[in-house]
């Protein structure tokens, strides 16, 4: 797992971000910053993202989760049940007169 916090310049208190919300926003939307760590008595307590950094985040998420789907399924798979590539082509075959 990656740490939180791998720099210094990463970790700001509540009272910074309060202080510099709008400095801090445009260090993220100019991609000087990708996250911080907001501090609350020494300890982290939440994570502040630039939006593709997020983004990210959430497809990698979502590939997990169909990953995860995928595996399921294919441990239940029944060969003996399948069709043929020829079989659904015939089945789903469509008039196209």
């Amino acid at each position: 797992m990656t740490a939180l916090i791998e720099r210094s310049d990463q970790a700001i208190s509540i009272t910074e971000v309060v202080r510099s919300t709008k400095s801090i926003i445009n260090k993220l939307i100019s991609g000087e910053q990708n996250h911080y760590v907001i501090m609350k008595n020494n300890s982290p307590a939440a994570v502040l993202l630039n939006i593709q950094a997020y983004e990210e985040l959430l497809d990698e998420l979502e590939d997990l989760r169909i990953e995860d789907v995928a595996r399921k399924r294919l441990q239940r798979f029944d060969k003996s049940t399948a069709l043929s590539h020829e079989d659904m082509m015939q089945k789903f075959k469509l008039d196209h007169s």
